[in-house]
């Protein structure tokens, strides 16, 4: 199964980066249909978590994916799946 990650600690205080990255991984998951886009905003204070499950929840973003499951086993990882 083909995965990309996502590492946002070295850019987890640029905001308008952060939106960027998010928007380039989701963008080249569903071009190359990849089944699995692992985001890993790190533990922290969850802010991190949040905007990037904010960021995923909005509509546009929302109807390219098939579903998101938090890691239970590592609070600092989301897992995007895509059906194509």
């Amino acid at each position: 199964m083909a995965k990309i990650t996502l590492d946002l600690h070295e850019i987890f205080n640029k905001g308008r980066t952060i939106e960027t990255e998010l928007n380039r991984v989701v963008d080249e998951a569903v071009r190359k249909k990849i089944a699995l886009l692992e985001i890993i905003p790190g533990k922290g204070s969850g802010q991190l978590k949040k905007h990037v499950l904010r960021f995923l929840m909005q509509p546009d973003v929302k109807k390219l994916y098939h579903r998101i499951e938090k890691d239970d086993k590592n609070f600092g990882r989301i897992f995007v799946h895509f059906k194509h």
